[in-house]
């Protein structure tokens, strides 16, 4: 397994790159040649992992300021977390050595609204149906986005606790208006 850097500094690299993000009209991390070059030879090692959304006004990278390897980034609509999830989480622990796991939800989500008013079938029924269940009922679309954040971190954690990854796991919501990143 790499060395990476702990939780808490990755949580304070995240937020001062959230910083920088709000300040700047255009900043972004190192994308050059040499940072693919690099990462291409001697492989990635994100200091965390987002799980985040699907929404195109969503950009982990963007909204960090980061570049190309620091960021292992999952994005799923309404950002749930099932197998796949937690199996792709697993891979950035176990094997690229990330300490921390942010769930990452965001204001004005489609698939939050959707949840609320019980508007969805097929399949993306099955992603409204568990954001759903971990609002309990909430009507508020950000308290409602703020316990779908919540539960995804939960099923995190409790899948973790039953491995050997050592994990933080954290929950955090993107204003998409202000650009501000609020951990919870």
């Amino acid at each position: 397994m790499k060395d990476n850097i702990s939780a808490a500094d990755a949580v304070s690299r995240l937020l001062a790159g959230n910083e920088a993000y709000i300040s700047c009209v255009r900043q972004f991390g190192d994308i050059s040649p040499e940072i693919r070059k690099k990462t291409c030879e001697c492989g990635q090692s994100p200091y965390a992992i987002v799980v985040t959304c699907s929404d195109s006004r969503v950009i982990p990278e963007a909204l960090f300021s980061t570049g190309i390897g620091e960021l292992f980034v999952i994005r799923v609509a309404g950002n749930v977390v099932g197998s796949y999830e937690l199996g792709s989480i697993e891979y950035a622990a176990e094997h690229l050595g990330c300490r921390l796991a942010v769930v990452l939800g965001h204001t004005h989500c489609g698939a939050v609204g959707a949840a609320i008013k019980g508007e969805a079938g097929g399949y993306i029924g099955s992603i409204t149906d568990e954001i759903r269940r971990a609002a309990g009922g909430e009507t508020d679309e950000y308290k409602a986005c703020v316990r779908n954040v919540m539960h995804s971190a939960s099923v995190i954690k409790e899948a973790t606790a039953k491995s050997s990854v050592s994990l933080t796991v954290a929950g955090a919501v993107y204003d998409i208006e202000s650009g501000k990143v609020e951990f919870l």
